[in-house]
């Protein structure tokens, strides 16, 4: 179908344009990383994906964020966030929000496969921010999956929509996807270890106080991420060409600063958020561009926890 104008839209159509317009708003505004690598995406898949992104920083910023910065305490935060839910559950059945970001979500959701099996574990793991009590090594995989690999899982229903894979190529992209995922979360849990731990009383990493942890502590996690980046890299050739280049720019930018959090001593994360400098994003999304989107660096075996 030719899509028209967006200034030459009625209805619907202009709606839904503003919508996807707000949603790319909301990610420019927070996230220099993610605009660099959905560059790489071709349009149309660079649009829906942005709109995930966008609900996944509303949902975000209600547990972590604005809402307590404007005062609203946790009851309230739960309060929103189940409204948020709520909301996007009944958009994903009618099509129409009157929130400009669920909206964009749901019209990409309904387009790509995308239904309650992804968003309900999703504000499940928001919810669990939420809830003072220490997590389980089992607590914490359940986190990961809905905070992280579930996202992974949505962009890929993206990616193939128009082109669906076997079944069992598909389930091999989805392994992929929900390491990538997962590492993407850890290494978050590194690079966050005092904000999440002095501020927020939060700790991911059950048996090691963050606190205290020692280099051997922190290298262990790190080899738990290098199996993880290693695993989703394994699958980066099966995907379409026309979002292969974009997830090559993130691994690629997940492996450095793997890299830059082996290299730093335990100590030092309590102290400095480690960050890629903005030449060396370029760099990685350059050379993302330029190769066949296979060919981003893979980190070393490492050994699972």
């Amino acid at each position: 179908m030719t899509r028209r104008n967006p200034a030459e839209a009625t209805g619907i159509e202009k709606y839904t344009a503003a919508a996807r317009a707000s949603s790319a708003t909301v990610i420019g505004a927070y996230s220099t990383s993610f605009g660099l690598a959905a560059r790489l995406l071709e349009p149309v898949v660079r649009e829906q994906v942005r709109t995930i992104y966008a609900l996944v920083r509303i949902a975000d910023e209600i547990v972590d964020g604005a809402a307590a910065g404007a005062g609203v305490g946790v009851d309230g935060q739960r309060e929103l966030l189940d409204d948020l839910e709520r909301e996007t559950t009944r958009t994903l059945e009618r099509g129409y929000s009157t929130n400009l970001v669920v909206h964009a979500f749901a019209q990409t959701a309904r387009a790509a496969g995308i239904d309650a099996r992804l968003t309900a574990p999703f504000f499940e793991s928001m919810r669990r921010d939420l809830d003072p009590s220490p997590f389980t090594v089992e607590g914490v995989a359940t986190y990961i999956y809905g905070s992280a690999e579930v996202i992974g899982l949505m962009c890929l229903a993206c990616f193939v929509a128009r082109t669906p894979p076997s079944a069992e190529r598909r389930h091999e992209l989805e392994v992929g996807a929900r390491h990538l995922g997962a590492a993407f979360q850890k290494i978050n849990f590194l690079r966050d270890l005092a904000t999440d731990r002095v501020d927020l009383g939060r700790n991911y990493f059950p048996g090691i106080e963050p606190l205290t942890m020692t280099t051997a502590q922190k290298n262990q996690i790190i080899d738990d991420i290098d199996v993880d980046l290693r695993e989703a890299a394994r699958v980066l050739p099966m995907l379409p060409v026309g979002s292969r280049r974009a997830v090559a720019a993130a691994q690629g930018l997940f492996a450095r600063l793997t890299e830059q959090l082996r290299a730093a001593p335990a100590a030092e994360l309590l102290q400095t958020r480690v960050r890629v400098s903005n030449p060396q994003k370029l760099l990685i999304a350059v050379s993302a561009a330029v190769s066949s989107g296979g060919t981003a660096s893979q980190p070393k075996a490492g050994r699972r926890r």
